[in-house]
């Protein structure tokens, strides 16, 4: 039934004659419509900040309080929109412009429901799952609900220019169809981009880099991972020089990860003794040597191997373990120099490559 027949029967009820044509005509019939809808709309957000907030702030959660501080005036505008298009149906407005302003009005009502649930799914994202991922060890969960969350905006927004263009009465099938050939074209086109996003993905799903690592890769490039990104990754090298590498190339590219799966790190350092020397006093030596080093950590405990019997040298190979990267370039140069100091002091000879020549006599 008709809204104006609702108010013909109230009129009848409230004895209003019906030979008064303000109160009968269509005129008046449009503004009650539009009275009664912008009381309701007010209505609406009068109670949710007065009556359902009240409510709300008595929970524990904090998300509901915040879904009815932003969804209160967007819901209260729709059921604005509703009876502006419910104030129009009694005015004889020629069919073809009464079209245009259902269009005008369908596509403002689908604009405003989807800001509404864009609205709650990033109250929820960022009051609840951020707060979840806050608690996990794994930098994962950070990386992946910024995306999570503009991939909802993305298709959210795309939904609602579908629905828009279904109130406007275009054919959304064919439209479809002929959009994915186009995205066919544009996969091609931006296959390096589609590349680096994926590579981007698949580096952030396995977890090979974290943000804060010290990697170094195939390439030679060696620092700090600052950021990573579905297009690129940010490198601040040891030089405090920022390097951008595209994530399909990173993802691609064979990485030496420093601090996985922990952070200690094992340092070498290769020095000879003269021949003769007692092997193994050499070996006790640089052990001392290198427990007396607070950096080098006693488990794993270090090790002194004689490795090979050179030209002109006892080749031996020092190995032992630091807690973390940081201190691992810093420990290799003390360690070095008191091996040097400790060895000499000992009375055992480190000696040079040396050469002997025998000159033949011609006669």
């Amino acid at each position: 039934m008709p809204i104006t027949t609702y108010l013909d029967l109230i009129k009848t009820q409230l004895g209003v004659n019906p030979a008064n044509e303000f109160f009968y005509s269509q005129y008046f019939d449009s503004l009650v419509i539009f009275a009664l809808f912008f009381i309701l709309s007010e209505l609406v957000v009068f109670i949710s900040q007065k009556i359902v907030l009240s409510l709300t702030q008595k929970t524990k959660t904090e998300i509901d309080d915040l879904i009815v501080k932003k969804t209160n005036k967007p819901v209260s505008i729709i059921l604005l929109l509703v009876g502006i298009r419910l104030a129009l149906s009694p005015l004889n407005i020629t069919q073809g412009i009464m079209d245009i302003l259902e269009h005008i009005i369908g596509s403002l009502i689908v604009i405003m429901f989807t800001y509404i649930v864009i609205r709650i799914v990033d109250i929820i994202i960022e009051n609840w799952f951020v707060k979840l991922a806050e608690k996990t060890e794994s930098n994962l969960d950070d990386e992946l609900l910024p995306i999570l969350e503009n991939f909802f905006g993305i298709f959210a927004c795309i939904i609602a220019l579908i629905a828009i263009l279904s109130v406007w009465g275009v054919k959304v099938g064919p439209l479809l169809a002929s959009l994915g050939i186009a995205g066919i074209a544009v996969a091609f086109a931006l296959q390096t981009t589609l590349g680096n996003v994926f590579g981007g993905l698949s580096i952030i799903l396995d977890k090979s880099v974290r943000i804060g690592d010290k990697i170094k890769l195939d390439s030679g490039i060696m620092g700090t991972v600052l950021h990573i990104g579905l297009r690129s990754t940010k490198v601040l090298t040891f030089d405090n020089e920022l390097v951008t590498i595209p994530s399909g190339k990173l993802a691609e590219s064979a990485i030496l990860n420093f601090l996985q799966p922990n952070p200690q790190v094992r340092i070498t350092i290769d020095f000879g003794v003269e021949y003769g020397s007692d092997t193994s006093k050499v070996r006790k030596i640089v052990i001392d040597t290198l427990n007396k080093i607070p950096a080098v950590l006693k488990e794993p405990h270090p090790k002194v191997m004689m490795t090979e019997m050179a030209d002109f040298a006892l080749k031996f190979r020092a190995l032992f373990w630091v807690k973390e990267f940081d201190v691992k370039f810093d420990t290799k140069a003390l360690a070095t120099e008191e091996i040097y100091h400790d060895l000499i002091k000992a009375g055992i000879g480190i000696p040079f490559p040396t050469r002997t020549v025998y000159l033949k006599n011609s006669k």
